[in-house]
């Protein structure tokens, strides 16, 4: 079956940097859309970037933009997500996942993975 397992999370001072990564098994993950989500305390889900099964496009919700970047290693079966200048509403539970969409403005997950906590704070 399926699995997707994030690493990399933890607490983290306002400005800082986190890389996360994302293993996946049961699956090959060069044909699929990927992308991440984060989940924080009383917000709902919010797509924070998606990339297509090539790489070749991405997408990022605003309120990352210029901030985060989403990459991929097809041969390594692992996605990362570099997060820099971070903020204390960055706080969340972040998610991997497979896309049941395409990447773009709107996409859903398909599959996802246990995730991994972000703290920013002082």
């Amino acid at each position: 079956q399926v699995q997707l397992v994030e690493s990399g999370g933890g607490l983290v001072q306002p400005g800082g940097s986190l890389r996360l990564s994302c293993t996946a098994s049961g699956i090959t993950l060069n044909y699929y859309d990927i992308g991440w989500f984060r989940q924080g305390p009383e917000k709902e889900r919010e797509g924070v970037s998606c990339m297509s099964s090539s790489g070749g496009s991405r997408y990022y919700a605003d309120s990352v933009k210029g901030r985060f970047t989403i990459s991929r290693d097809n041969a390594k079966n692992m996605v990362y997500l570099q997060m820099n200048s971070l903020k204390p509403e960055d706080t969340a539970v972040y998610y991997c996942a497979t896309l049941s969409t395409t990447c773009g403005s709107r996409w859903y997950p398909g599959s996802w993975g246990q995730g991994t906590p972000v703290t920013v704070s002082s």
